[in-house]
């Protein structure tokens, strides 16, 4: 799982109070006073001014350099609606309110900035939920605000009544109810502190429509106070120098890099860090272009759907340097067969996710972007010691698994196209330097797999949650926060059908993002443990999309209705002149219908609930090494 970056001081915290409820991973020493990041606005000073709650929410939102913000209005936010018409704020009005919440993680996911979405209460706040619960699951910065009804009538059941921070409790860093004018500045303040800074996050902010509509005193900065969160930033010393020696003493390490290395903006220190030690680096699905693809040191993504060299390489470490990643089941298997022989080194910014799952025994809570140069200093001092470590007879293993199972697919015999080849020509015409982006199931494995990631922040999907519509909405997100970067939505016909309304929102807005809706006529992933695991009786996956007799939907005719570019591709011939006819197109969104077979499969494959020694290449479920090799 993804973790932090620390924050810079700015706005130092004293003694407050207001409606709050924690919950996430808030931690630190209590009562202790926390900074707010400098990165959140440019620090300007603002007098004693008289305005209304609703000015002061948008007023605040600029002063934190908000940008871009994705909502729908409603009655209960509707108040606040009226100022931000004659703000400089970009709110982009989509066409439901999960779309906002996924393309506020979609933008925060390429910035590395806070992502915004805003509701109504009642359904308009709910609808958020799944949203919400992505970006927790995927640490991702997230600032949710919802109106509420009045205070008087809270509890009631009034009109568009939603407790949505009780909803929200388990899933975000921290919950507010506002309820008085006065607190908007300091809350807002502390909600992009809180969002940003340790582990990333979403937090909620529910405003009550009294409040939006009373007047109050606006000045900036607010004076915030966080007792209870104080991230750590700096690893110890003692630790780092014992990792350090676990490092020069391995013979098998390997550096397994989660998708926190990429929150922390230290894929420069992970490089120093890798050459220095000459290991073997996995990446994670969440980790995807923290470390390149094409350098010799990458052996692949491990996990349930990962490299055969990447999860062997785990699997018969005998040294795990764990960085910004959580050990979470799609990568372990099953926990107490996870790489047996190896002790772990686990780094992370949230003292939680440390010996969670795995016990580390040598812990080092902080922020990558300060424990990877350290521990490299560390290393290289060890190294001058002892010497540096010979990983020849690990290397020589490890490069003929990479040379007998490389990454393929087989051509399905139905003559229909393989997913594999449409996705991997996307990847290939388009180049490192585009933003793909993918929902879940099959084709995220695909994307993953096929598309080669040189770079941080090229890769986005739905990895904790798993949440079928995530794409095009983050696609949107992310184009309208990187607007000159080619961005790429890989769906699948299930997904996209989740929420391709958001093609008006983009047409609308002028976000010409790309769709591949990567068509094998039902939901895929279902679809494949069916035949693998139920003796292939296909219930209820057939969508009736690609190859019947008829469309439903018409994926071309249904881009026309929106104003899109519609392109079919069905034959293998047409692949690469139909992405680049998609990629000549910039004046509108394009999606593109590739016709791909049903029966392809994503392989390799740890079944669930079995040890990652299980990894299977083929159909036939056949073990592919096992302890003797």
């Amino acid at each position: 799982m993804s973790k932090g970056t620390p924050a810079s001081p700015a706005l130092m915290a004293t003694k407050s109070s207001g409606h709050g409820a924690h919950s996430g991973t808030t931690s630190g020493a209590v009562g202790t006073t926390t900074p707010v990041s400098d990165v959140l606005g440019p620090n300007n000073v603002v007098a004693p001014v008289q305005m209304t709650g609703s000015e002061a929410l948008v007023r605040s939102l600029e002063e934190l350099g908000v940008k871009d913000i994705f909502g729908l209005p409603g009655g209960a936010i509707l108040p606040t609606y009226d100022p931000l018409m004659a703000s400089s704020l970009n709110h982009i009005l989509v066409r439901h309110e999960q779309g906002a919440g996924h393309a506020a993680q979609g933008y925060a996911m390429v910035t590395g900035n806070v992502g915004v979405c805003i509701a109504t209460s009642g359904p308009g706040a709910t609808n958020l939920v799944t949203a919400i619960m992505d970006a927790h699951m995927d640490s991702v910065p997230l600032v949710a605000i919802t109106g509420q009804v009045s205070s008087a009538v809270i509890g009631t059941d009034a009109f568009q009544e939603a407790d949505i921070v009780g909803i929200t409790m388990p899933i975000t860093k921290h919950s507010y109810l506002v309820t008085d004018a006065n607190d908007i500045p300091r809350v807002l303040a502390e909600a992009f502190h809180l969002a940003s800074s340790g582990r990333p996050g979403p937090v909620l902010v529910d405003f009550a429509k009294d409040a939006q509509q009373s007047q109050m005193t606006f000045s900036w900065p607010p004076v915030i106070d966080l007792p209870g969160y104080r991230p750590v930033f700096r690893g110890h010393s003692k630790q780092l120098r014992e990792a350090a020696r676990l490092i020069g003493e391995a013979k098998k390490p390997v550096l397994y890099v989660g998708g926190g290395v990429i929150k922390a903006n230290a894929a420069e220190e992970l490089m120093v860090l890798a050459e220095l030690t000459g290991a073997p680096v996995v990446t994670t699905l969440m980790a995807r272009g923290a470390f390149p693809d094409s350098h010799t040191l990458h052996v692949g993504m491990p996990g349930m759907h990962g490299s055969v060299s990447a999860v062997t390489a785990l699997q018969q470490s005998d040294l795990l340097i764990t960085l910004g990643a959580r050990f979470d089941d799609r990568v372990t298997g099953v926990l107490s067969s996870f790489a047996p022989h190896a002790k772990v080194i686990h780094a992370d910014i949230d003292p939680a996710e440390i010996s969670k799952n795995r016990t580390a025994d040598v812990p080092i809570v902080g922020s990558l972007k300060e424990i990877i140069p350290d521990l490299s200093a560390a290393v290289k001092a060890e190294f001058e010691t002892r010497g540096t470590p010979d990983l020849g007879d690990w290397w020589a293993f490890l490069g003929n698994l990479r040379d007998t199972y490389p990454l393929g697919w087989t051509e399905p015999e139905d003559g229909l196209m393989s997913p594999q080849r449409v996705i991997s020509r996307i990847g290939a015409l388009t180049g490192p330097e585009g933003v793909y982006v993918a929902g879940v199931g099959q084709h995220q494995m695909w994307a993953s797999q096929f598309i080669k990631y040189e770079r941080p922040r090229s890769w986005l999907n739905s990895g904790g949650a798993g949440t079928m519509g995530y794409s095009v909405p983050a696609a949107m997100g992310a184009k309208v926060g990187n607007p000159d970067r080619v961005v790429w939505a890989i769906d699948g016909d299930g997904c996209f059908q989740m929420t391709n309304q958001e093609l008006a929102t983009c047409r609308i807005n002028n976000i010409p993002i790309k769709v591949a809706v990567i068509n094998n006529s039902s939901l895929g992933m279902v679809r494949q443990w069916q035949t693998l695991f139920y003796n292939s009786r296909y219930s209820n996956t057939d969508l009736n999309t690609g190859h019947d007799t008829i469309r439903v939907p018409d994926f071309v005719k249904l881009a026309d209705a929106y104003g899109c570019a519609g392109l079919r591709c069905e034959r293998v011939e047409d692949i690469d002149a139909t992405i680049e006819a998609a990629l000549a197109i910039n004046d509108r969104p394009v999606i593109i219908d590739f016709v791909v077979s049903p029966d392809s499969m994503v392989w390799p494959m740890v079944p669930a609930g079995v040890s990652n020694d299980q990894i299977q290449v083929a159909r036939n479920m056949t073990p592919v090494w096992d302890e003797e090799d």
